[in-house]
């Protein structure tokens, strides 16, 4: 855990980076607008669904107890009449502070776990570019990889996947920057 007290400036300098550069893309560029579709006759959905009193969460419909469930002529019923969703629900509080504290805290973890990797691989001497590298893909992965499973398994869409592996590559080339600046 030495390497913390070692690299502390460019694990928290690269996650203020990232949290000034996501804001701009999210804010500014506008790229990101098109990610989720806007359901059709919204008012009537919500209208229908507001009754239900759903907690907060995700959820799928129809949803299984198990594998025996799901091989049943009753759940393929459910399945093909439709409609099959992922849902998440959340409070009616829009407020971005709690959001961009977690985010926050999540670009310094990755920034940790970077660093962590980046001492092991190339030790405390290590050229720019070697940190640059090695410090680059381990926070490709931490800010970009996951995002595919959700495309996989949940069917989040592709675009929207593929534009936040985006801005997870620039938030990479942005801790690896900052950490090959700082070694």
């Amino acid at each position: 855990m030495e390497f913390i007290t070692t690299l502390w400036l460019p694990i928290v300098l690269s996650a203020v980076f990232v949290f000034i550069v996501s804001s701009v893309i999210h804010m500014f560029l506008g790229y990101h607008a098109s990610d989720v579709k806007k359901l059709p006759d919204e008012d009537r959905a919500m209208d229908a669904l507001r009754p239900l009193n759903i907690p907060q969460g995700n959820y799928a419909m129809p949803k299984a107890s198990g594998m025996k469930e799901m091989r049943s002529a009753d759940y393929q019923a459910k399945v093909k009449k439709g409609p099959v969703m992922f849902l998440t629900v959340r409070s009616g509080d829009m407020g971005m502070t709690k959001s961009l504290v977690q985010w926050f805290v999540y670009s310094i973890v990755v920034s940790v776990f970077s660093a962590y990797i980046g001492v092991h691989g190339v030790g405390p001497d290590g050229n720019y570019l070697d940190v640059f590298r090695l410090v680059g893909c381990a926070a490709f992965m931490g800010y970009s990889l996951a995002l595919f499973q959700n495309a996989i398994w949940t069917f989040n869409n592709w675009t929207a996947t593929l534009k936040s592996a985006f801005d997870g590559l620039v938030y990479a080339l942005i801790t690896a920057g900052t950490f090959g600046w700082l070694w």
